[in-house]
């Protein structure tokens, strides 16, 4: 199988660029926005290029595509709209259109924050009301992706975790971390509820959806419903760090652009029984990370 993958340089797209090459069975076209230096084996794909888009796939001719390439920061999206909806929203479109022409299974990355957080953990049949513009964006861009004629996948997931493969990028495990290490003091919420997701578990549930040629919508996360500020104090503990250095706050102690949705989290029923998905645990994901 011929699986491209886009927004390789990010957390989950490398992490699938890694499971992907190891795997003698599967040829993998890993992409990223150029840039001067490139990782050994990404190509340079500019998702925003329509006609670059189109030549790619004639040139490479991929049986799936992985759809991970996004702008994901939420501030930022709210503040610099139009950059987000042509990340997020009109990518997805040029996307989904190549794939139709040359009937390419579209495997679209998703995000909790389609959801307004009345409630959770939610399944598949969930109705979208997003908080803020990043959720929007993102809803907007499964619509395109659910109205197109190829086979399509929607993988949504929460609060991903992992170690970056390059500098600069974080996660929320990985700051509370590094935080501590530093002897940092850190603020973080008590009044949000997610269900976070070990990235390696992530990439492994793209997989099998491709190699299953499953289609629709998946809810993928890890299975323990946590607060932020019960995730910190689970980092803290995990790598003997000092929690005394961990301040519980409300969402009002942060002044940010963009509303975040209270309560989330994903059931992953569907997700176990069709795709065979197995996550780690919260406590077996911290020990992998080394």
């Amino acid at each position: 199988m011929k699986i491209a993958v886009t927004g390789a340089l990010g957390l989950l797209g490398f992490q699938l660029h890694r499971q992907l090459s190891s795997r003698p069975e599967t040829e993998v076209i890993s992409t990223a926005r150029p840039r001067s230096a490139m990782p050994s084996g990404i190509l340079d794909l500019d998702i925003t290029d329509r006609d670059a888009i189109h030549r790619f796939i004639d040139k490479h001719q991929p049986q799936v595509i992985i759809s991970s390439a996004a702008m994901t920061q939420v501030d930022q999206c709210e503040t610099e709209r139009d950059v987000c909806w042509l990340n997020n929203v009109t990518s997805v479109g040029y996307l989904a259109e190549a794939c139709e022409k040359r009937n390419v299974h579209l495997i679209h990355l998703s995000t909790d924050f389609i959801f307004d957080g009345t409630h959770g953990p939610l399944d598949e049949t969930a109705v979208p009301n997003p908080v803020n513009f990043y959720g929007e964006s993102k809803w907007a861009s499964e619509k395109i992706v659910m109205q197109s004629s190829c086979p399509w996948t929607i993988i949504r997931t929460v609060l991903v975790y992992g170690k970056p493969a390059f500098p600069g990028r974080s996660n929320i495990v990985m700051w509370v971390k590094e935080s501590l290490e530093n002897k940092k003091p850190i603020k973080v919420v008590h009044d949000q509820w997610r269900t976070p997701t070990f990235v390696n578990d992530l990439a492994t549930g793209c997989i099998l959806a491709a190699e299953k040629k499953a289609t629709g919508l998946y809810h993928i996360s890890g299975e323990e419903m946590m607060t932020p500020y019960e995730l910190a104090v689970r980092v803290a503990a995990h790598f003997r760090l000092d929690a005394s250095l961990i301040t519980p706050t409300d969402i009002h102690g942060f002044q940010q652009p963009a509303k975040r949705p209270p309560r989330t989290g994903f059931n992953i029923t569907k997700a176990k029984k069709e795709l065979g998905y197995k996550p780690h645990s919260f406590s077996e994901g911290l020990s992998l990370l080394g």
